[in-house]
């Protein structure tokens, strides 16, 4: 999506995050289960799975209600409720506009909505450059021997420079499927899923070959200093594997691939954790084909997982890439807590406490609080953007009529106001800016943070509006 990394949430987070959950899922997403493993040192495991899409009615399961959580060991009187409204417009008027008509963009149907696909990525190449990506409806070409059911779609690349939008590069890519299929990088460059792995790009457009899989790429994780990445790829399972390889051999059956098709031979799920300074592999992960999985926060230390000693407290721990663990937090809250990475030693933490309501906070992997906020029970599937420098957090939710709380069944489109972001600073959790976002893009790709911070491009009404921000902040004890 935009500027690297952009963060999403997959846990069930009742009230500010109203994912999939219990048993009628619509569509099925990728999920990675957290496998510590032990080889001499404390490595890191992954589970990946994926489903066919189920192309029904797109709709969003109830995740469990507080009464469902079991025995509460704190008062659960009526939580705080705090309902944001729909902006018809933007807190700030935008510095200058380009119209996205011309540009050759249409708006996505209807039918795209609460399906999470990757329609758009808007990204700062750098202060005065935006690289402008989209869906281009149309026909794809393939080989005649192509007999794959994939979700392949074509995407028009643009770079356009401020503040007049002049073209200066043109590209046409085909991308194999809906999900994710652009990573900016911290020097103006980006990568781009192609069918065979990675493709590095530069503001040109310029595209050379970055990295090839074995198998079939899924997705991939960098930290928000971009000094290690992750990639979970399907590949042929192995009957033996390469020194510094880790997890058990897989022998079974082939294995159905996301969009259902039956891999040629028995496949396992790999992951790969690269340095990508020196690109050297620090570790090799084979793992068995499951049904239950999901991504994680990281940092270039390590990776973050949850643990509970009761129903409502949640212990934040940081496991080591070179081993060792350390607990960063305690959260009180009665779901699952979302919390990602910032900066390297940033950590944005939401959390549903018992007394108080919703809550969004941050706090340094040294233990000190920056700062903490209420938040609206009326909004669900929260989208993170983050500058390249930190400095600034752009945090996009789709709004709901009624506090989440209010429905008891399958929420679908009719339930929707809009899509709204909000921008705030990392620092001190002031909100700079307040804008709808418009058409509704819940795979995200429509915000953009400059790499100073001090620029913020968003998809809506029609054109991409640019904001000029004040200088951000610094955050206290950040390094």
């Amino acid at each position: 999506m935009s500027t690297a990394p952009a963060f999403r949430a997959y846990n069930y987070f009742y009230g500010a995050s109203l994912l999939f959950a219990r048993k009628s899922i619509v569509r099925v997403e990728y999920i990675v289960q957290r496998v510590r493993i032990t080889s001499g040192l404390t490595a890191l495991g992954l589970l990946m799975a994926a489903a066919a899409f189920v192309h029904a009615q797109p709709g969003i399961q109830l995740p469990p209600l507080p009464s469902d959580m079991g025995p509460q060991p704190y008062r659960l009187g009526p939580p705080k409720k705090i309902l944001d409204r729909y902006p018809e417009n933007p807190s700030l008027p935008p510095t200058f506009t380009i119209s996205v008509g011309p540009l050759g963009f249409s708006v996505p149907g209807k039918n795209y909505l609460l399906r999470r696909e990757s329609l758009v990525s808007l990204d700062f190449l750098d202060e005065n450059r935006i690289l402008f990506t989209f869906r281009a409806p149309g026909l794809i070409l393939r080989e005649a021997a192509d007999r794959s059911n994939d979700q392949k779609q074509q995407i028009q690349a643009l770079v356009l420079s401020l503040p007049g939008g002049k073209i200066d590069s043109r590209a046409a890519w085909t991308v194999p499927g809906r999900s994710r299929y652009l990573w900016m990088l911290n020097d103006g460059h980006f990568l781009l899923h192609v069918p065979d792995g990675l493709d590095e790009g530069d503001a040109q457009l310029q595209m050379n070959p970055y990295l090839r899989m074995p198998g079939r790429l899924l997705w991939i994780e960098m930290d928000p200093e971009q000094q290690v990445m992750i990639t979970n790829s399907l590949e042929p399972a192995m009957q033996s594997r390469n020194v510094g390889e880790s997890g058990p051999l897989v022998t079974g059956p082939p294995a159905a691939t996301t969009e259902g098709q039956k891999p040629d031979a028995q496949s396992v799920l790999v992951a790969r954790t690269q340095n990508l300074a020196s690109g050297k592999e620090m570790l090799v992960s084979r793992v068995p084909w499951t049904n239950q999985t999901n991504d994680w926060p990281m940092n270039s230390e390590g990776y973050l997982e949850t643990s509970q000693d009761n129903p409502n407290q949640w212990f934040l721990t940081l496991h080591s890439f070179s081993g060792g663990d350390r607990v960063l937090t305690r959260a009180v809250s009665l779901c699952p807590p979302e919390y990602n990475f910032v900066s390297d030693s940033e950590l944005l933490l939401a959390a549903c406490d018992p007394e108080t309501g919703w809550k969004l906070g941050a706090m340094l992997t040294s233990g000190l609080s920056l700062w903490e906020t209420q938040t609206a029970t009326n909004v669900m599937r929260p989208l993170l953007v983050t500058a390249p420098n930190s400095s600034r957090v752009a945090r996009e939710t789709l709004l709901l009529k009624r506090s989440v709380d209010r429905y008891k069944r399958m929420i679908g489109v009719a339930d929707l106001q809009g899509q709204i972001v909000k921008v705030f600073n990392a620092a001190d959790g002031k909100m700079v800016l307040e804008s709808p976002l418009a058409p509704i893009l819940d795979g995200g790709g429509n915000v953009a943070i400059s790499p100073s911070g001090q620029r913020v491009a968003i998809l809506n009404a029609g054109a991409i509006q640019v904001f000029q921000l004040p200088a951000p902040p610094p955050v206290p004890g950040s390094h």
